[in-house]
């Protein structure tokens, strides 16, 4: 299967990840949790409800790791997710642990050992607190691509449909009987996503079926039913009612831009080019939430709300395209090669030993 870049795709991580900074800039960070004293009541009915946009970035996670891993090969998924995932993570988590140092307190603090342990990407596993919140989600991406890692060694991954709709269905009967461990692995309470986007890259590339629209429509109804489920938890954590048929529409909607962007129905979206919105997403994810919530805690009341709310987030987005130019574009292809480099010579010592041990 040949990738390609989908243009949709990068204006959808854009809006998603704007939908998330939204929720955290004039709902979350007031409303609970204690992590600014900036409140925004202007965006927060609507906004509230950006906590989703997190979700559309699995349903797109699914879609564009099915399509780097389809070439078959191991090597070239391993080497493309850390140079897409650790330079930019690498210049965030610095840039935020500077900034909690210098205008953090009493609020925000790290330690350097924290720094260093996040700068991994994996303390969440081993209970190391985040530099920044958002990182949450990236353990979950891992454990998704530990999957397709395992596929790939099995070298099933053109058998993605029949194992998507195994995982599917195991997701269903964790959900009713949950085993611990199981459901960890499987990545259950977030899994329809993945499996949803996934199954849309293979419309994509091969074309709708039933059996395709069936797995679609059995991903959508699990992942309403467990967003739903959850809402109890969001309104007694936030002391916020949250409207059960808006949560079911912007799912939905989710689910049906995907299933257009398959069906490669969108249009002059589809036609037009949204590289640098789909650039900014990463960097501005990472940055944006502990960095805004000191900046307003910094500003406020002694600045206008509005004036630091908007030009809060114009900073971010500015550090954001920064570490794209500075740090992702100029050094993705050194790091690959880099990458490379030491896996050839990993493999290198692998055979000279293997040939020590068969003489």
């Amino acid at each position: 299967m040949q990738a390609t870049r989908v243009n949709e795709i990068d204006l959808l991580r854009f809006f998603a990840a704007m939908a998330v900074v939204l929720f955290h800039y004039s709902f979350r960070g007031y409303t609970a949790d204690s992590m600014t004293v900036l409140p925004y009541p202007l965006l927060a009915p609507c906004s509230k409800y950006g906590y989703l946009g997190v979700q559309l970035f699995f349903i797109i996670s699914g879609f564009v790791i099915l399509m780097t891993a389809s070439n078959g090969s191991l090597r070239s998924f391993i080497v493309s997710r850390l140079v897409r995932l650790y330079p930019a993570f690498w210049a965030a988590c610095t840039i935020t642990f500077v900034l909690i140092l210098l205008i953090g307190g009493p609020r925000y603090s790290a330690t350097l050992g924290e720094y260093l342990a996040n700068m991994t990407m994996l303390s969440g596993f081993f209970g190391v607190p985040f530099i920044d919140g958002v990182y949450w989600s990236l353990l979950v991406e891992l454990r998704f691509y530990a999957l397709v890692i395992a596929v790939l060694m099995m070298g099933r991954i053109h058998q993605a449909q029949p194992i998507l709709l195994i995982w599917l269905i195991a997701s269903v009967i964790l959900v009713i009987q949950p085993i611990y461990k199981l459901n960890g692995i499987l990545i259950v309470n977030y899994s329809a996503y993945f499996i949803a986007g996934a199954t849309c890259f293979l419309i994509w590339s091969q074309g709708m079926s039933k059996t395709k629209a069936g797995m679609l429509m059995l991903s959508w109804g699990l992942a309403v039913f467990q967003t739903v489920a959850d809402l109890p938890i969001f309104e007694n954590h936030y002391h916020t009612p949250i409207n059960t048929c808006a949560v079911v529409g912007i799912i939905s909607a989710f689910f049906i831009v995907m299933v257009m962007v398959a069906l490669r129905r969108t249009g002059m979206i589809g036609r037009s080019r949204w590289l640098l919105a789909g650039s900014l997403t990463y960097p501005l994810y990472l940055l944006h939430e502990n960095i805004g919530f000191m900046l307003f805690n910094i500003a406020y009341p002694a600045i206008n709300s509005h004036v630091i709310f908007w030009g809060t987030l114009l900073v971010v987005l500015g550090i954001a395209y920064a570490v794209h130019i500075l740090i992702e574009k100029k050094y993705a292809a050194p790091f690959k090669l880099q990458i490379n480099k030491s896996l050839d010579a990993l493999g290198r010592i692998i055979t000279r030993l293997s040939l020590q041990v068969k003489r």
